[in-house]
């Protein structure tokens, strides 16, 4: 049997991250980067990614750092404490492998968002703060602040969406420290609270659906 081309998402390993690489034959030209949730892999959200955009490009990437059976994106010291460097290099790790993604799969960034749940949505705010004008769209799934330390950061052009629930008693206290941090640097966020747990699925997909909408609207009458 021959073997599936990489837009097909096998796994590739010839960037600074594993990866799968999905192309819907008739894609819109939009890409979401998808960065999973601690101790599973990079598989974890492509079906809420394809209920999101469906002809849009897919880029699941696998985080370096072996939890349980499976990945996260940094190390941690408890659930709600992370170790500094291990996030600053990971996310300097990060940058430098989306640049190069975009450079050897003609993605254009302008039309790209970066969908993070839980340790994932971490990394892509921190990649933000650290790495300003590379990140100008993401959707985070029940983040909280990570970076003891926040660089200068110019967050003007940056629209996100933060998804917190209800019932999420562990990391939904921490998400509106994160709208402060992130909107402090510029960022226009929205930010609603759900009533769910710490668990992602239908109303998540639904909410940022009708913010990529919202975003796509906003920028025909800016034209």
């Amino acid at each position: 049997m021959a073997e599936k081309p990489p837009e097909d998402g096998i796994l590739r390993r010839d960037l600074a991250f594993f990866y799968r690489l999905y192309r819907p034959v008739d894609s819109s030209g939009e890409c979401l980067f998808l960065l999973h949730g601690s101790g599973v892999d990079e598989t974890t959200l492509v079906a809420l990614a394809r209920q999101i955009s469906p002809r849009a490009v897919l880029v699941a990437v696998r985080g370096h750092i072996a939890q349980e059976d499976g990945f996260r994106w940094f190390a941690r010291v408890t659930p709600t404490r992370f170790e500094q460097e291990s996030i600053r290099t990971e996310a300097d790790a990060f940058a430098g492998f989306v640049t190069e993604a975009a450079k050897r799969h003609g993605l254009d960034l302008s039309r790209t968002i970066f969908l993070g749940y839980s340790n994932g949505a971490n990394l892509v705010s921190s990649v933000m703060l650290l790495h300003s004008g590379l990140i100008e769209r993401a959707a985070l799934l029940r983040p909280m602040p990570v970076l003891d330390d926040v660089p200068p950061a110019d967050l003007s052009k940056a629209r996100v969406l933060i998804i917190a629930g209800a019932a999420d008693l562990t990391y939904a206290p921490f998400a509106p420290a994160l709208v402060a941090l992130l909107e402090s640097h510029g960022a226009e966020v929205e930010a609603p609270t759900i009533a769910s747990s710490h668990e992602i699925g239908d109303r998540d997909a639904e909410i940022v659906r009708q913010w990529l909408a919202g975003l796509a609207i906003a920028v025909a009458q800016a034209n």
